[in-house]
């Protein structure tokens, strides 16, 4: 089961690795290229796939193992051909269908429920609407939004292959122990 972790810096991302994140993403918004570029130099050491938020330039020159792209993001297609893994996010099946098509390789679907790290996030889609989503895809679902040690084992028995969390990451031990044992 994927834990993904989405960090601002490298001590976040060191510190979600060691609670078991087996995903660190940088998570820079609003940031340019070369300032993700800069906060992201280290990450590449790090022993967990490494993605980059919403910028395959910047994926590319920190020689990323893959970017996510939000639905109104573009460079899809630059992504795959660069040979990135491509994550996608979701809110509906349909368009966890659509990021399948552009070559994703595995979904963000939410949120699953309000997030206070996102105030402009869509509506919450609830673990029915994570359970759609996951018996639409054929890659793996990661969902996201609200999401922490205490119903992380209710999206993974909704189907979900992992979860992704911001303000959770910190809590990466527990967020482990929560998903395995909902896989169990």
């Amino acid at each position: 089961m994927r834990l993904h972790a989405i960090v601002t810096d490298l001590e976040s991302a060191q510190a979600a690795i060691e609670g078991g994140a087996t995903v660190v993403q940088l998570r820079l918004k609003d940031a340019s290229t070369d300032e993700v570029v800069e906060a992201g130099r280290g990450f590449g050491g790090l022993p967990a796939t490494f993605v980059v938020n919403d910028d395959v330039e910047a994926a590319l020159r920190l020689e990323a193992d893959g970017v996510h792209l939000g639905r109104h993001d573009d460079g899809a297609e630059r992504a795959v051909a660069a040979g990135l893994l491509l994550g996608t996010s979701a809110a509906t099946a349909a368009e966890a269908q659509a990021g399948e098509r552009l070559g994703a390789g595995y979904v963000g679907a939410g949120p699953v429920w309000a997030t206070p790290s996102k105030p402009d996030a869509d509506p919450p889609i609830g673990l029915e609407g994570l359970a759609e989503i996951c018996r639409a895809a054929s890659v793996p679902v990661v969902a996201i939004g609200g999401i922490d040690a205490t119903n992380a084992g209710d999206c993974i028995r909704a189907g979900a292959a992992g979860v992704a969390v911001i303000r959770a990451a910190a809590d990466a031990r527990a967020l482990r122990a929560a998903i395995d044992d909902a896989a169990l």
